[in-house]
């Protein structure tokens, strides 16, 4: 565990990115669904923490991003998991039947059915098994979202090297972590682009802004902390390290760069618009995450209790999503996006990272 002296913030980030050989306090925040390893190449190759998001991968997927990292770069990067607990199976359909009968207007205006098969597992939560997969490579870093693994998995993860960090939505969120053995923890404010990080209550009335979380958690733990949420430009970036973060992490800055994979839809959105109107919803996933509002977000209600527990719902809503994207259509597609959205630019992500850093 990295234990930082609070007196010398300068001296906690530079013990921080020392500590992985980084040239700048910054992270590529990780962004399942819209990346893949290559914009964790370019920004490692930038000099900052690339992030691969790993939470949507099968072990076979996973093995082979990870290779095109090892085989792109010496650098260090980080290997981000979901860390939930698969919800049980219920013998009560009533929640399903009325979910569904949500959707039925908007089916029958795609022309669609819904499939009546069970819902695949999705994304699954951070497993020995993937363990098994990753500890080959021994990535730097990994981190979690919603909570940690098992004690039994944060030591095995530490055995390789690797530091655990993993996302605070509050400060309770934040001394948990250090409790249960994070050596980073990132302090995830309500402006932050994706899912919520929350894991010990699911109460969002206790989250807050990212520049009023930051000082409370730099205050309440004595391991480093990362600010996420809201911070698009080199003014942002230096204002959560006077706060004193020891690093900074964004992500939807990086949405339009050349090596994201986000959709032309996705992008076509966050250029028609400033600023972007961005909600957090719980419709596409079963769990409140930020994205850019639409149709279904609108007229559904954004945080509908009849979306199944995450990860369920992206089963049925996934079905619209495809068939409305086919007829060029984002009313049913989570567009994921943190409130600012003023730093994105269809540039390359060392670029990005450069203006990042105030170094164009």
């Amino acid at each position: 565990m990295i234990v930082m002296d609070k007196t010398d913030m300068t001296e906690q980030t530079t013990l921080l990115t020392q500590s992985l050989g980084l040239q700048h306090p910054l992270i590529q925040a990780p962004m399942a669904g819209v990346q893949g390893s290559a914009l964790a190449i370019s920004v490692c190759q930038a000099g900052a923490l690339g992030s691969l998001p790993a939470a949507m991968l099968t072990p076979q997927a996973l093995a082979l991003e990870l290779q095109a990292l090892a085989c792109a770069t010496n650098a260090a990067f980080n290997v981000n998991f979901f860390c939930h607990t698969p919800p049980e199976p219920s013998t009560d359909t009533s929640l399903d039947t009325a979910w569904r009968e949500a959707l039925e207007p908007y089916c029958n205006e795609l022309g669609i059915a819904l499939s009546q098969a069970p819902a695949p597992p999705g994304r699954m939560p951070f497993s020995g098994a993937v363990c098994d997969v990753i500890g080959p490579f021994k990535p730097r870093v990994v981190s979690f979202h919603f909570g940690l693994p098992s004690a039994a998995l944060v030591n095995r993860v530490k055995a390789w090297g690797a530091q655990v960090w993993a996302s605070a939505t509050t400060v309770d969120e934040a001394r948990w972590l250090q409790a249960h053995g994070a050596d980073v923890v990132i302090a995830q404010g309500l402006e932050a682009g994706g899912h919520r990080g929350h894991f010990l209550s699911y109460d969002l009335s206790l989250q807050c802004g990212t520049f009023a979380l930051l000082p409370q958690i730099v205050a309440a733990v004595n391991v480093p902390v990362v600010a996420a949420g809201g911070i698009a430009c080199a003014n942002g970036v230096r204002a959560a390290l006077a706060l004193g973060a020891s690093a900074v992490q964004v992500g939807t800055a990086f949405l339009l760069c050349h090596e994201a994979t986000t959709s032309s839809l996705h992008r076509a959105e966050l250029t028609a618009h400033t600023p972007v109107h961005t909600e957090l919803t719980r419709i596409f996933t079963g769990r409140p995450a930020r994205g850019i509002q639409n149709r279904i977000m609108r007229e559904l209600g954004a945080m509908n209790p009849l979306a199944p527990p995450f990860p369920l719902a992206t089963h049925t809503m996934g079905q619209l999503r495809a068939s409305a994207e086919q007829a060029n259509n984002s009313d049913f597609s989570p567009m994921w996006s943190g409130q600012n959205t003023s730093g994105c630019a269809a540039i390359t992500a060392q670029q990005m990272v450069r203006r990042l850093c105030a170094m164009e």
